[in-house]
């Protein structure tokens, strides 16, 4: 009774803080906004596979049919994708912070665009002919698109919602009358974004681009490549779930920008042949850190599954198992259940800081190689993923984690399972 008096005051703590965290209005954009272009980053991830795929024979197979032109078709798919994998966060941030300001759509995202288009350096090539560089779109670009989409649209809600707008009458067809709504936001955001682009140019760093790379997105990103503040934040995001908080998605919120920088920093060595820098990033905790879901909880489920004696949790292996593969496990924790429950909280909780250690030593020590930044779906079933991020190394290296998830769990599967078939026997009245 103690513990769960202890648990409840805990928390009661937990929750207002992980609510206003999971709530906020800036977090929630930037986590739609990659929700947004996940598939065209998927899709785009996977054209990265062809020309690099680990079997010789099939790419002699393929130049022989087709020369180098199914490398540079390869090649396109990357480059308008996840090479401009900025352009469409901005889009999903806009369109999503728009909606919270119930500004329309396009009055957010155009803007948005807009803004970003105005802080990105030019180019100048022959004929002084003036360019957009697609590197500032990818990576090193993702924080300055994030943040000048969020201000663009905070503009534009702030004039609009003082009335400054230019009004039509009612006769006007609506799309037409919307369009010169937000003329005069965009006046607005067009010369604070001008004279912050030029004042940015009067500094040592020459853009804004460049100042926020160095002075927010680099730290950022070296903190979020580490394996401490890496264990720190799946450690929060089990422990939130241990409550009922849906953890992945309140730190992925904050978390996501980064491990996807360092996600795209490895396909861009990968593509060109590079030594892949990032041992940490989104596939790295998506893979090898989250096997079989938040908690590494396959393991669990293949205990319930093959040796529960209680019918309630054999049965409940059973619903788990499909979710399961696909690193979908709502079901066991919310069936088993591992929410409030003193027993399995503590495995739960303290998995990351054992499969993140792990993983980490096993990829820094050259057992197992870096991800490579093929951004492949959160779902593909374990063993599969790790050969597409890392070859038949991390294949199995993902069959030893399976295994070590199976010993993790085993002793606190016990208490539970042998409580649950008690009652089940009418030799005790509650459960654990």
């Amino acid at each position: 009774m103690e513990e769960q008096t202890f648990l409840d005051r805990f928390g009661d703590k937990l929750m207002p803080v992980a609510m206003k965290l999971n709530e906020n209005r800036y977090l929630a954009a930037i986590r739609d906004g990659f929700f947004a272009s996940m598939s065209i980053i998927i899709v785009g991830s996977m054209f990265l596979i062809f020309p690099n795929f680990p079997y010789q024979g099939f790419i002699d197979f393929m130049n022989g049919i087709f020369g180098n032109a199914w490398i540079e078709f390869c090649n396109r798919a990357y480059d308008m994708s996840v090479n401009i994998m900025s352009i469409y966060v901005v889009i999903g941030i806009a369109r999503s912070l728009g909606n919270r300001y119930k500004i329309d759509s396009m009055s957010s995202i155009i803007p948005a665009l807009m803004s970003y288009f105005l802080l990105t350096p030019t180019l100048t090539g022959a004929d002084d002919a003036l360019g957009l560089p697609i590197a500032n779109f990818g990576a090193a670009g993702l924080f300055l698109g994030m943040i000048s989409a969020i201000l663009a649209v905070e503009i534009a809600n702030f004039v609009l919602k003082r009335g400054w707008k230019v009004k039509m009458p009612d006769s006007v067809p609506d799309n037409v009358s919307r369009s010169f709504e937000s003329l005069i936001p965009v006046v607005f955001i067009f010369f604070i974004y001008l004279f912050i682009f030029f004042g940015f140019k009067m500094t040592s760093y020459g853009s804004a681009q460049a100042f926020i790379f160095e002075i927010l997105q680099k730290p950022l990103t070296s903190l979020g490549a580490s394996l401490p503040a890496t264990i720190l934040v799946q450690v929060l995001a089990t422990l939130l779930f241990s409550f009922g908080l849906h953890g992945p998605n309140i730190v992925g919120s904050v978390m996501t920008p980064i491990w996807t920088a360092l996600t795209v920093e490895n396909s861009e060595a990968y593509k060109l042949g590079q030594t892949i820098p990032n041992i940490v990033n989104a596939q790295f905790d998506a893979n090898y850190v989250k096997l079989g879901g938040c908690g590494t909880t396959i393991g669990l489920v293949i205990l319930f599954l093959f040796f529960a004696r209680s019918q309630q949790y054999k049965a409940l292996g059973k619903l788990a198992i499909g979710p399961s593969l696909f690193n979908i496990n709502e079901p066991i924790i919310f069936g088993a259940p591992i929410v409030l429950n003193p027993i399995l909280m503590i495995p739960f909780i303290i998995s990351p800081l054992i499969f993140a250690s792990l993983s980490y030593l096993v990829t820094y020590i050259g057992l197992v190689p870096v991800a490579n930044g093929v951004n492949i779906p959160w779902t593909m079933p374990p063993i599969l993923s790790g050969l597409f991020i890392s070859g038949w190394r991390g294949a199995v290296w993902q069959v030893v984690e399976i295994f070590l998830s199976i010993a993790w769990y085993y002793p606190f599967f016990r208490i539970v399972d042998k409580q649950a078939h008690k009652v089940e026997l009418g030799e005790a009245t509650t459960l654990v």
